[in-house]
């Protein structure tokens, strides 16, 4: 069995993003040469999250509107972890969205249904943050 671990950093100039990582996770799978087996996908930092959804900005903005809904990330006294800090919000965004994805990896590709794209959520930006791609297989 082989594998393979890439990293990705992402530093986003604002406290909320998603970003779609599906191209670069595409090369990390070329790059390993690896045919069939699982790929994963994980955000690295507490703060941050890696999920599949489609690629459509009107989800994007509902994401958005909705996760700070569930979690608004003002007044920040609201949240106890807040004492000295200011990201309270982002952890609980992190845990609705989820820390990591894994897909089948089949004949050299990511097995993916229809519009399936793998995408990097971040919550407290503005620092750099990584994510883990490990692929194993044969």
């Amino acid at each position: 069995m082989k594998n393979y671990k890439k990293e990705l950093t992402f530093n986003t100039p604002a406290r909320l993003a998603f970003i779609n990582i599906t191209t670069d996770v595409k090369q990390a799978l070329s790059e390993s040469g690896i045919k069939e087996g699982l790929c994963l996908v994980n955000a690295m930092h507490i703060t941050a999250s890696v999920f599949i959804n489609d690629d459509e900005s009107g989800l994007h903005s509902d994401f958005e509107k909705w996760l700070e809904k569930l979690a608004p990330h003002l007044p920040v006294s609201q949240y106890a972890h807040n004492a000295g800090e200011d990201n309270g919000d982002a952890h609980l965004k992190r845990q609705v969205m989820g820390r990591e994805v894994v897909v089948a990896v089949s004949d050299g590709k990511l097995d993916f249904g229809p519009w399936e794209q793998i995408f990097y959520g971040e919550f407290d930006g503005r620092r750099d943050k990584r994510v883990l791609i490990k692929i194993i297989g044969e």
